[in-house]
C-alpha cells in the first residue's frame, strides 16, 4: 500500500508529538529547533572544510543586463563545486532531519498542521511565481 505525501506529514507530525517529551516546553523546541538549524549548516560548513568533497567558488552572479526575469535562472550558479560524498551527505540529510523534527514539534505545540502549513505556502509561493522572494 503507497502512502501518499500528505499522510506522511500527518504521521509523522503524529509520531513527533508522541515523541516529545523532554521539549515539550515551547521555549524548549525553539531554542532546540534554532540548534538544529545551525548543525545543518555545521554540517555543509565541514563538507567544504573538513572533507572537501565540496567546494564553495562564490563570486558575484553574472546576469546579462537585457534579460527578461523568468530568464535569469540560466544564469544564477549555486557555487558549489564538487558532490557530496556519502558520508557528508547521510550527516546532512540526517541534520535536515532533526530540523523537520523540531520544525514540526513547533507546529504541533502551537497547533498547526505542517501539511496545511505547506499547502498554504505551495499556494502562495504558486500564486506569486518568482515574486514570493521581493
Amino acid at each position: 500500500m503507497e502512502t501518499r505525501n500528505d499522510e506522511v506529514i500527518c504521521l509523522f507530525q503524529d509520531k513527533v508529538s508522541e515523541l516529545l517529551l523532554k521539549h515539550r516546553s515551547i521555549l524548549d523546541s525553539i531554542s532546540k529547533h534554532a540548534e538544529s538549524a545551525v548543525r545543518v549548516n555545521r554540517a555543509i560548513t565541514k563538507s567544504v572544510t573538513g572533507c572537501g568533497c565540496i567546494s564553495v567558488n562564490a563570486r558575484k552572479q553574472q546576469i546579462p543586463a537585457e534579460i527578461s526575469f523568468e530568464d535569469c535562472r540560466k544564469y544564477m550558479v549555486t557555487h558549489i563545486e564538487g558532490v557530496l560524498c556519502e558520508n557528508c551527505k547521510e550527516t546532512i540529510e540526517e541534520e535536515i532531519g532533526n530540523h523537520l523534527f523540531y520544525l514540526t514539534a513547533l507546529c504541533h505545540l502551537l497547533d498547526f498542521k505542517l501539511d496545511d502549513v505547506l499547502h498554504k505556502e505551495y499556494e502562495r509561493i504558486n500564486a506569486l511565481g518568482h515574486f514570493h522572494l521581493l
